[in-house]
């Protein structure tokens, strides 16, 4: 389970309703939704919240560096609250199912110094590809 909202809560975050709501939809380990999956979420929970207001908060927590803004493929953005874990994204081709994945090893280090062109490396993004198990057995 993440801690996005003790997190929060941490940093002294002022936890209006609306807020609060977006964190508990968002508060999960494999979480990656998309703005509208959020709002959709939020608003079960709170009627009144509107679109506008999750686009917000959303975009707040990911310059606060509380969320990861996920963009897998051609798809819409999603917001993943494992944003103080490292770790790589497993994605299924046909659903575009996303899974946090932790593989032991490094990548930075995994990268010979001859294809590293001069550049000094300060992070790394893997994304894994496959078929969930969900649509294989389809």
């Amino acid at each position: 389970m993440s801690d996005l909202l003790e997190r929060l809560r941490g940093r002294g975050w002022r936890m209006t309703a609306q807020r609060r709501v977006v964190a508990e939809v968002l508060d999960g380990d494999h979480v990656h939704l998309t703005a509208d999956e959020v709002h959709a979420r939020a608003a079960e929970r709170l009627p009144e919240i509107s679109r506008a207001t999750v686009y917000n908060t959303l975009g707040e927590l990911v310059s606060l560096g509380e969320i990861l803004e996920v963009s897998t493929d051609r798809r819409a953005k999603r917001y993943d609250p494992n944003a103080h874990r490292p770790h790589h994204h497993l994605v299924c081709a046909r659903c575009g199912a996303i899974r946090d994945v932790h593989p032991t090893g490094n990548p930075l280090s995994d990268l010979p110094d001859s294809e590293r062109f001069g550049f000094a490396i300060s992070d790394v993004e893997v994304t894994y590809r496959g078929v969930c198990p969900n649509c294989a057995g389809a």
